[in-house]
């Protein structure tokens, strides 16, 4: 990729996340943005085309961000407790950048988002699981359960609450 590409990019991507910070999405303009980018319109949407597609872009990346630091895709029911574990500590590096970017109307994308990208990275090394009720269950249930457990319980520490998780998730597979 081009340097003025790259850079342009990171300047869209930084105005975002300011203007992110302080407003909903449904509020944020493409003309704030690019004021704060210091860009035409025409530029953005060379990349974009609105600020909803700059979001779902920007979503994905950390969700696959998230997804590459779990390790194997075996690890979910090999090593639930483990795996478990994972999640939570890259939720927990990137959570003023989730709270950001998944606050407001786009709070409940991001348990979905690492549903579907769980689901494909384990899916596609074992192709017999996506029709097992019993592993679709087990995903989506490690993933809300275990994702709704940690943002709705801040008065405990995040050991606490990702070691008993952890332990959950261990007990539902035996």
């Amino acid at each position: 990729m081009d340097i003025r590409t790259e850079k342009t990019r990171r300047s869209i991507y930084n105005a975002f996340i300011c203007i992110r910070s302080r407003k909903p999405l449904e509020k944020l303009t493409v003309k704030e943005l690019c004021e704060k980018a210091q860009i035409n319109k025409s530029t953005f949407y060379v990349y974009y085309k609105d600020v909803y597609d700059l979001s779902d872009k920007i979503e994905s990346e950390i969700v696959s961000s998230i997804i590459k630091s779990l390790g194997s895709a075996d690890d979910i029911f090999d090593k639930p407790k483990e795996f478990t574990r994972n999640l939570f500590i890259a939720y927990s590096s990137q959570s003023s950048l989730i709270k950001t970017i998944f606050s407001g109307s786009r709070s409940e994308r991001l348990p979905d988002k690492i549903e579907d990208a769980l689901k494909e990275m384990i899916f596609s090394s074992h192709p017999k699981f996506k029709d097992s009720k019993e592993k679709n269950l087990f995903i989506t249930f490690s993933v809300y359960g275990g994702y709704y457990t940690y943002i709705n319980n801040p008065n405990y520490t995040l050991d606490e609450v990702v070691d008993f998780i952890s332990s959950m998730t261990e007990k539902l597979l035996k």
